[in-house]
């Protein structure tokens, strides 16, 4: 899948603004540019935002509309990270559009990560890889705390481990509020839930207070690759302070959705790579776990939040499994 295609689809929400339209865009970037704009086409909805090419002047650029302005604050800050090994598009402009909320930025090009097959993910992992070794080199001296951070560079919570068991909590601020009352209510209910959260309870002891920089989403059309290297990597709203080790977990964690990575044991390549670099990791595994456990239980609430109940069950299912397996 190319970037000239669109995303997946999903189901416009209030987070959404469904009335934007290639009509609206180009009457929009009409006017903040002049006639001196073309090619514009959408390229699908994310999660919270919609989004569109352009050209203009020579150059090629992306606009995002949405409800969330401190999704494409962080986009900007986040771009001040950026390093060979971690591209990040430049995020050139941010204002108020359609009731909501826009964001200009640099286009790259490439394939989805998530849409590789086997081989071109084998190929790409190198890569992938060095994108967070760089991410765990990022100097975040001018920034604070851990977990979610802010346009500011602030995060949310006073260590790491709070971060981590802040996950049972449905905070009234919370953009998904709501969530553990859906959660009890549909058919998988509560219980999985709570009982993978006791085991992260006792494997946040694993967790050193560390403060990387994380992506936090790394398998939802968020990472641009051509020819075996990463070209981008987009989309920073998830993004948080804490334990370089969560995004490798996520790899291991979502693996299961992807079929054509069945033959790539991510784990091993994990560890492969560590030892390459020299990197003495204690505890990894329980660590390697108990990140695993959080990014499950969030994507429960999350899909709660949005009545996705298959979407709650298969997750459920696998956060169970992985908080039951010893090893």
């Amino acid at each position: 899948m190319s970037t000239d295609q669109p995303l997946p689809q999903a189901e416009p929400t209030s987070d959404r603004p469904s009335a934007v339209d290639a009509a609206g865009v180009t009457t929009f970037l009409a006017g903040r540019f002049g006639p001196d704009v073309h090619g514009i086409a959408s390229i699908g909805y994310g999660e919270w935002s919609r989004a569109f090419a352009f050209r203009h002047a020579g150059a090629a650029y992306v606009v995002r509309f949405g409800a969330h302005p401190d999704d494409f604050a962080k986009d900007r800050l986040a771009a001040r990270f950026a390093s060979p090994d971690l591209p990040i598009p430049a995020v050139t402009e941010v204002g108020d559009a359609f009731g909501g909320y826009y964001a200009i930025a640099e286009r790259a090009f490439g394939d989805y990560l998530d849409a590789l097959d086997e081989e071109p993910m084998r190929a790409t992992l190198p890569s992938l890889f060095a994108a967070l070794d760089a991410a765990r080199r990022v100097d975040l001296s001018a920034t604070s705390g851990y977990g979610g951070w802010d346009e500011t560079g602030t995060g949310a919570h006073p260590n790491w481990r709070a971060a981590l068991l802040d996950v049972a909590n449905d905070r009234p601020t919370a953009r998904v509020h709501g969530w553990r009352a859906r959660l009890a209510a549909c058919p998988t209910g509560c219980g999985a839930f709570d009982e993978a959260y006791g085991v992260l309870q006792d494997l946040v002891a694993f967790c050193p207070n560390e403060r990387h920089l994380i992506h936090s989403d790394l398998l939802h059309y968020n990472v641009l690759v051509a020819d075996g290297r990463i070209t981008a990597v987009l989309d920073w709203g998830c993004s948080l302070y804490g334990d370089f080790l969560y995004d490798l977990a996520w790899l291991i964690y979502w693996a299961p959705w992807y079929p054509a990575w069945a033959g790539i044991d991510f784990r091993a390549a994990t560890k492969r790579h560590l030892a390459e670099i020299g990197l003495d990791v204690p505890h990894l595994d329980e660590r390697l776990r108990c990140y695993q456990i959080h990014m499950g239980l969030d994507s429960q609430a999350y899909n709660a939040f949005r009545g996705n109940w298959a979407g709650v069950e298969a997750t459920a299912r696998r956060t169970l499994a992985v908080a039951q397996r010893s090893g």
